[in-house]
């Protein structure tokens, strides 16, 4: 989730709606300038006691960000407390209860992307080694509950968990357990979006199929191979799903514009501090009619900040979010931009994805979506057959994307071998969480504490 710093001095006061369309008309990129921006979460623990380490003990989570320095980042604060760090290759970040979050920099390929997670990887184990830290790669807490569970200090969670019982059952879980991947890609125009922004909801389920890998919840087997993806679906209704209205004709910014008015707020950030505004409207505050900051109108960071609180399976902003995919290790951090790049980065590779699933229903999109979070590639497709059968077919026009893109290494090598970690999944029909199931039931014994072996 994004940090904010200041409230910027210089800020305009949104007069007009094409103030609000204008972020994502800024996002407009030629195809030269376009870039890879990737994310990626992972549950930190004490190595002794396997436990949630808290913001302010000794070697805790603060500790951890600030022995970053080390390596050239430079502390982002918010009330007096390190709740970032700033550097070359992004931002690493905080999530509400110490998942520990690399926003990478725009990166021009691949090659890049992979090495800057290396860089990561490298600097925050070494961090660890000494101070008895380990981090692992799920899409969610194997076994702790929410109560064992710390939260950091950041406004707007507080915020956040305080509405979040009030509109589902799972958001805290959401917020305190989980851990994902995310890319973030460019587009050309508002034609280009479009087509890259139903293409990438129609797939987001053969992506959360393939990353999935949260299958257990306090110790046990919870009976889902994603349960990270169920627990969106009892988050928030209002700003979580597949959005219907993308596969619209005539779906463009102004729509998305009247989709972001329609969430409920969040908050608003003045003078360094969260105002709580959860559940009230944007558009209200667009007439000075905002209650807890009567006759004030909204800046356009304001409405920067609110276009982060929306959290659909594939969201814009000045640039398209993939969001489907659990949390992993490297080969898997690397592997999700190489499935959507190779997907959507190439003319050629897109129109052919949205090829293979412009024909479904938006009924069809949603039950596939709804099967996927336990069933994973066993998802019954539209049509028939199953979406293992789909993502052969995905994975080749990916392959084939990446070809295309002729993007080398040093040593000659194209993109496409970032590819490779998707491909054995499908040759074996078995996603990550499956494999961990058969080990808990074979070799591990019922003993989730073994988990903790497969740390990065």
């Amino acid at each position: 989730m994004s940090t904010r710093e200041t409230s910027g001095t210089e800020d305009p006061i949104i007069e007009s709606r094409d103030q609000l369309v204008a972020p994502m008309q800024r996002g407009e990129k030629p195809k030269a300038d376009w870039r890879i921006g990737t994310e990626h979460e992972k549950l930190v623990y004490c190595c002794d006691e396997h436990r949630a380490l808290s913001y302010d003990e000794e070697g805790g989570i603060r500790d951890i960000l600030l022995s970053l320095r080390e390596f050239g980042w430079e502390p982002v604060e918010e009330g007096g407390k390190v709740i970032a760090m700033r550097g070359d290759d992004g931002t690493v970040s905080l999530e509400p209860a110490g998942q520990l979050e690399l926003s990478g920099a725009p990166l021009e390929n691949l090659h890049d992307t992979c090495a800057e997670t290396g860089r990561h990887l490298a600097q925050v184990k070494e961090i660890g080694e000494r101070k008895g830290v380990g981090f692992l790669g799920l899409g969610m807490w194997p076994d702790k509950t929410r109560e064992e569970l710390p939260v950091m200090p950041k406004g707007r969670y507080d915020i956040m968990m305080r509405h979040m019982p009030k509109v589902g059952n799972l958001g805290l879980d959401m917020m305190l357990r989980t851990c994902t991947i995310q890319v973030n890609l460019d587009y050309s125009s508002e034609p280009d979006m479009a087509q890259k922004f139903r293409t990438g909801l129609a797939l987001q389920p053969l992506a959360t199929a393939l990353f999935a890998n949260s299958p257990f919840t306090e110790g046990k087997p919870n009976g889902y191979l994603s349960y990270r993806s169920h627990i969106w679906s009892d988050t928030d209704p209002h700003r979580t799903g597949m959005l219907p209205f993308v596969f619209e004709d005539g779906f463009g910014y102004e729509r998305y514009v009247d989709y972001m008015l329609d969430v409920p707020m969040y908050f608003v950030f003045r003078d360094g501090k969260y105002i709580d505004a959860a559940g009230l409207s944007f558009r209200d505050f667009l007439e000075g009619k905002l209650s807890v900051l009567p006759g004030e109108k909204p800046t356009e960071s304001d409405w920067w900040d609110h276009l982060s609180t929306a959290f659909p399976e594939v969201r814009l902003k000045s640039f398209l979010e993939m969001r489907g995919a659990d949390g992993g290790p490297w080969s898997r951090i690397c592997a999700l931009p190489a499935f959507w790049v190779g997907l959507l980065y190439d003319q050629s590779a897109l129109d052919a994805s949205w090829d293979l699933v412009k024909h479904w229903s938006m009924e069809e999109r949603e039950t596939l979506r709804n099967a996927v979070p336990k069933l994973a590639l066993d998802a019954p497709l539209p049509g028939g057959g199953k979406l293992h059968d789909l993502a052969k077919e995905v994975l080749a026009i990916a392959r084939s994307g990446l070809a295309a893109r002729g993007r080398l290494n040093t040593s000659g090598d194209n993109e496409t071998g970032f590819l490779e970690t998707l491909d054995e999944i499908v040759a074996t029909g078995k996603v990550p969480a499956q494999v961990m199931l058969d080990r808990y039931h074979g070799e591990w014994g019922g003993d989730i504490d073994r988990i903790y072996k497969y740390s990065f």
